[in-house]
């Protein structure tokens, strides 16, 4: 059978008041210490999960800036183009006009020279012209009656070709 002794029952008390001593100790501290632990590792846990969430939203958004920036970005590039179009046909416009303008200038002068140099022609052709008829003549003629002749002579070359011309 079994023999309970004194010392039994005194190392049970002993037993019993040092579980109570190290669970006040020990035991509770190091579960508290435990579970606040516990608690720290859920809240990063769930702090991470939001800032998670939150870096996902703003991910998202900044792609929907981003995608309108590039959007606003190929509207003023094709905006500008169009400028750029529209600019370069109002230069070569311009240029055209100018060149235009330019060649009707010159063809102005060409005609212009043309016929200053038409009447230098006549006017040397009727000095000849009166300087054989003088000699054919065979008398000298005076500078009046070389003036009048020529007048004559540009008169009707006037009437045939329009040119007016006076010797003085």
């Amino acid at each position: 059978m079994l023999d309970f002794s004194v010392t039994f029952i005194i190392t049970i008390i002993n037993i019993t008041i040092l579980f109570f001593i190290l669970r006040a100790i020990l035991f509770k501290p190091v579960t508290k210490f435990i579970e606040q632990r516990a608690k720290r590792l859920q809240d990063s846990f769930d702090k991470a999960e939001k800032d998670k969430a939150e870096a996902k939203k703003l991910l998202v958004e900044y792609e929907d800036i981003l995608k309108r920036a590039n959007a606003e970005a190929q509207e003023i590039i094709a905006a500008a183009n169009t400028k750029a179009a529209r600019q370069a046909e109002f230069i070569i416009a311009e240029g055209k006009a100018e060149a235009e303008r330019i060649a009707a200038a010159s063809q102005k002068q060409i005609e212009t020279e043309h016929q200053q140099a038409l009447a230098k022609f006549r006017l040397e052709a009727a000095a000849l012209v009166i300087a054989a008829s003088s000699r054919l003549a065979a008398r000298e003629m005076s500078s009046d009656d070389t003036r009048r002749y020529a007048n004559m002579l540009f008169d009707e070359l006037s009437g045939s070709s329009g040119f007016k011309g006076n010797l003085r």
